[in-house]
């Protein structure tokens, strides 16, 4: 049995089995927005991370398309996931806090969702949405105009 090669350490370790490359992540850094003094206006700190979904091989196709679904809105037109880090004043924290958000995600879509098990009502169940409806029409009935009735 080979031996698994050790992760370098830029890898993202998801779990025991599952370590994306560092190929498949890049990262860029530009000026944050909000509060910081003069900071905010020379220093870069806000990280934006891109993992490379479409690309990626250290998925299953299963595992992607879950992936996807739980991004949304943060995948790209070239298929590739960014997460936006800014609350840190430091890049380097907001690296970590980038990576550690991609691995959350990454952990979500590695569980696979449980089957649903069609269950049918039960004969109480029924037999109160039934009472429910009729004391309903009651009450609308008893909306109708009044007859007149002759004296």
């Amino acid at each position: 049995m080979p031996a698994e090669p050790p992760a370098r350490s830029n890898d993202l370790i998801i779990n025991d089995r599952v370590t994306i490359p560092a190929g498949d992540l890049s990262w860029s850094a530009s000026r944050a927005s909000g509060p910081g003094g003069q900071n905010v206006n020379k220093v870069a700190t806000k990280v934006t991370l891109r993992f490379d979904l479409h690309g990626t091989e250290a998925l299953t196709r299963t595992q992607k398309a879950r992936l996807r679904k739980l991004a949304g809105k943060r995948i790209d037109a070239q298929g590739s996931l960014m997460i936006n880090a800014q609350a840190e004043r430091s890049q380097r924290q907001n690296l970590e806090r980038a990576r550690d958000g991609l691995r959350k995600l990454i952990r979500k879509a590695l569980v696979p969702p449980k089957p649903r098990v069609a269950t049918r009502p039960t004969r109480a169940s029924k037999r109160r949405r039934l009472d429910d409806k009729r004391r309903r029409g009651d009450q609308k009935k008893s909306r109708d105009k009044v007859s007149e009735t002759e004296d």
